[in-house]
């Protein structure tokens, strides 16, 4: 099959979970025997120089990346207000983008066009006049449900009213989506589930994010033990809330009991106000180098997520590298994990200081989840596997 493969960021270098997500489906259906291209959207967020991207994957996808600003402007969101149109998604709209869509649509005989994430989708039409192949929506999360938790979470009312319209536009344009795609496919079960109850219809398959096994090797040769770690991009604000969370409700009380441990953050685009954070044994990483040593280099994993969805990259991430991990029950929404065997749920501050503080003072149950964590994703999220299932599924659209 020859599929075009439309991301609403670059996907090479894979530094984050979207772009991660995205990366291991190209090179996976790429292995699974199918031609894959990729046209992106560059954003002044994920900006990468198309001379910065690997020319061998270049070649290899016939890459193509087109710049759309969309960043917030306060003027446009204000007028936003007086319209009816979801702010979220107008932003990635841009008649550049379009034309270079349709001019790969011109010369190109794809079989499936896949959507990477709701923020692409509205180039739909433009696909269906210029083009036919199947369009597949691959959804990383019910986008509208994070909003709605956003807004729920916030505690100025301006700023929760706003967060409320934004949720509200935004269902009302995935709802009015929803069946307009020839199939959907979602990173977690119940994300199917919510899309099925909003009244799907067309063809979904549940697709979780998976990994290539022998890329994730197990190096203590570096590893502070015991420490506390957290990974993830910081202009993504679920990450950077939940940290905030973390640090205001949970650390401290960790510290009193364990006065040597550290918490190391580590990410991209570290807002001003972590950067400069002085706190008692607190690291401030940011970015790192090189993800894979940084997780290995660390212990226990934390993910304190009160908002978002879908699934959690880091998590199967940090998984494969047998790390201890404790999250919220958001955060490990979509991952097949048994609680308290390979995965640690912590909802409240209380529960988030004791399960910290168990797996510091029990090294062997702390042991024993890493070494179970890393048994679940050998069984359940190996990445070919997974992408032989989505390839098996796509042939059966076209059949």
């Amino acid at each position: 099959m020859k599929i075009l493969q439309v991301c609403s960021k670059i996907p090479f270098p894979p530094k984050d979970g979207g772009s991660i997500a995205m990366n291991i489906l190209t090179q996976g259906l790429i292995n699974a025997g199918n031609t894959v291209h990729v046209l992106a959207v560059n954003t002044p967020k994920h900006f990468i120089k198309d001379d910065d991207i690997d020319p061998v994957y270049r070649k290899k996808t016939s890459y193509r990346s087109v710049f759309i600003d969309t960043s917030i402007k306060p003027v446009d969101a204000i007028l936003n207000l007086f319209s009816s149109e979801s702010y979220n998604i107008i932003r990635f709209y841009s008649k550049d983008f379009e034309k270079v869509l349709i001019e790969r649509l011109q010369s190109e005989a794809y079989d499936l066009i896949q959507l990477e994430t709701l923020w692409v989708t509205p180039y739909v039409d433009v696909i269906r006049k210029y083009s036919k192949a199947k369009i597949i929506l691959r959804s990383q999360n019910v986008e509208y449900m994070i909003w709605e938790r956003l807004a729920e979470d916030a505690a100025n009312p301006i700023k929760k009213i706003y967060l409320k319209l934004l949720a509200s536009r935004l269902k009302k344009y995935e709802l009015n989506l929803l069946n307009k795609y020839d199939a959907i496919a979602t990173i977690t079960e119940l994300d199917s589930l919510v899309f099925k109850k909003m009244g799907c219809s067309i063809p979904i398959i549940h697709v979780p994010f998976g990994i290539d096994l022998v890329k994730y090797k197990l190096d203590d040769s570096t590893l502070e033990k015991p420490s506390v770690f957290h990974i993830g991009a910081m202009d993504w604000r679920p990450n950077a809330d939940g940290i905030n969370w973390f640090l205001k409700n949970v650390w401290m009380d960790v510290v009193a009991k364990n006065p040597s441990v550290k918490l190391y953050l580590a990410g991209r685009n570290m807002p001003d106000w972590l950067m400069n954070l002085k706190m008692q044994n607190v690291v401030i990483e940011g970015e790192v180098p090189d993800s894979h040593a940084f997780i290995n280099s660390r212990s226990i994993m934390i993910v304190p997520l009160t908002s978002g969805g879908g699934m959690r990259v880091k998590i199967i991430e940090g998984m494969a590298f047998g790390k201890t991990i404790i999250s919220t029950a958001v955060g490990a929404e979509g991952i097949e994990y048994e609680k308290g065997v390979n995965l640690l749920i912590a909802n409240t501050e209380p529960e988030f200081v004791d399960a910290i503080n168990t797996c510091l003072n029990n090294t062997s149950f702390s042991d024993s989840l890493g070494k179970k964590a890393r048994a679940l994703v050998e069984a359940k999220y190996d990445n070919q596997i997974i992408c032989n299932k989505l390839s098996a599924f796509y042939l059966s659209l076209l059949n």
